[in-house]
């Protein structure tokens, strides 16, 4: 889509993986990493950001590439809103929860700023062309 030809290039995708990386470290610490259930939901979320970002861009639509990137960005709110359990447990502590709670939140950021990207351009993605457009 636009100008990049892997979703690994998109700014919104190295964000959600640097999150999705720093949820992993987290937690795999006690006493956190004791809480199989939070911890299992959390990774599934943070992974599910990534996941649905590239997901939406090799669908080759951008309809569909927006629909899923919402889904990321609703993907990185149940972060935030499992950080709150955790810190509500107490498995983590403040500072901790404050540089977690900024970074999710500035995932979904990069991701609104992609979708109201996505949706001012003209691009249709590639299923969309045509072989005159492909010339």
């Amino acid at each position: 889509m636009a100008t990049w030809t892997r979703f690994e290039e998109l700014d919104a995708w190295k964000k959600a993986r640097e999150l999705n990386k720093r949820v992993y470290r987290l937690t795999r610490q006690p006493p956190m990493s004791k809480d199989y259930g939070l911890c299992d939901q959390m990774r599934r979320s943070s992974l599910s950001v990534m996941c649905n970002i590239a997901e939406g861009f090799e669908r080759g639509s951008r309809n569909e590439f927006i629909q899923f990137l919402g889904y990321a960005k609703g993907s990185a709110g149940e972060v935030r809103a499992q950080l709150v359990a955790a810190i509500d447990a107490p498995y983590i502590d403040e500072a901790t929860f404050e540089e977690m709670t900024a970074l999710a939140v500035q995932v979904g950021q990069v991701i609104a700023g992609l979708i109201r990207y996505l949706q001012r351009s003209g691009i249709r993605g590639p299923r969309h062309q045509t072989f005159a457009d492909a010339e």
